[in-house]
């Protein structure tokens, strides 16, 4: 199997969405689980064509080089705050100018969805409100998984 450098991988992708292409990729990375799980699901991201809100899963570079997929938190004058939805603390601010693209799509088990979707928009509302419980949560959904059979 041949290995590629992510850092030019994702800066490739993120020319491409320069030139206003959408652009497919499959997630790499827990971070955003339970909604997309590592190398189940794909994604389709392409250029920001209106303001961003909260709920909103962007692609963004931080000042460390480092791409990153997170969720939207808060719009502020001074930045964006970001999360993951396997995440409990927030990173930002954030330039807004970090930012390079939109998550459009999702093809999460098998399935795609668009913000039109209620699991799209749960974890974009719902799931930002409970940030303090999230831990408990997973460790339940954990637990419940284990003892019954799967479908």
């Amino acid at each position: 199997m041949r290995e590629i450098d992510t850092k030019a991988y994702l800066s490739a992708l993120r020319e491409m969405v320069r030139e206003g292409h959408d652009v497919n990729l499959i997630i790499s990375g827990s971070s955003m689980a339970p909604f997309l799980i590592h190398h189940r699901d794909t994604i389709i991201f392409g250029p920001i064509e209106r303001p961003l809100k909260r709920g909103d899963m962007v692609f963004y570079e931080r000042p460390s080089g480092q791409f990153v997929m997170h969720r939207i938190r808060w719009v502020k004058p001074e930045g964006l705050y970001l999360i993951g939805d396997a995440q409990t603390e927030t990173e930002g601010p954030l330039d807004p100018d970090r930012v390079f693209a939109i998550v459009k799509q999702a093809c999460r088990k098998g399935e795609w969805i668009n913000e039109s979707c209620r699991t799209w928009q749960f974890f974009a509302t719902t799931w930002l409100r409970v940030i303090p419980l999230r831990r408990i949560i997973m460790r339940m959904y954990s637990f419940v998984s284990r003892i019954l059979p799967a479908r």
